[in-house]
């Protein structure tokens, strides 16, 4: 198994810790650090498994399947445990979630028809925001981090809905040839 695969699997190793310590408060009054780091930390080896796999050619069919799952299970595991926490409306994940499920299905159709549809700067985008909206909210500080938190909600929420859009309306012609 490569680097690249490894730093997979480990990202998907760190997501029950990272629940763990989001809803039990097992830190203490360094719980939200400890998320912070376990969040980061996942977060870096999805840019970096990406990174080495690219550069010394080392993409293989596991990291193709893999990659993308570890990344919805590291995002959408921290975003339900937000909504436990109260920190974010449940509303907003299912929008979020409801995008990873149609672009994931969308992705399945066209593989189906031998086309690959790669990641757009849309798509990108809106990662980024995600993650940085989930540091925020783990942080939970109020203040000018507070606001800056909100407004990294409603980017990610935008950026969602523009994702799905771009992917969709950028690959409309995998569903007719569905017929």
């Amino acid at each position: 198994m490569n680097t690249p695969n490894k730093l997979t699997i480990a990202r998907m190793i760190l997501v029950p810790f990272l629940v763990a310590f989001m809803l039990t408060g097992w830190g203490g009054d360094a719980n939200r650090y400890i998320c912070l780091v376990i969040f980061v930390g996942a977060s870096v080896t999805d840019w970096f498994d990406g990174y080495l796999a690219r550069k010394y050619q080392l993409v293989t069919n596991f990291g193709k399947f893999m990659d993308p799952l570890a990344d919805k299970l590291l995002v959408c595991s921290a975003l339900i445990c937000l909504v436990e926490l109260d920190r974010l409306e449940a509303w907003i994940v299912i929008i979020i979630i409801a995008r990873e499920f149609i672009i994931s299905g969308f992705r399945l159709i066209a593989a189906e028809s031998g086309v690959v549809i790669a990641a757009n700067y849309w798509g990108k985008f809106k990662t980024v925001s995600q993650m940085v909206m989930i540091i925020l909210l783990i942080l939970d500080c109020g203040g000018f981090l507070g606001v800056l938190a909100q407004i990294f909600v409603w980017l990610s929420v935008a950026l969602t809905i523009i994702s799905l859009f771009t992917y969709i309306l950028q690959n409309k012609k995998v569903l007719s040839m569905q017929d």
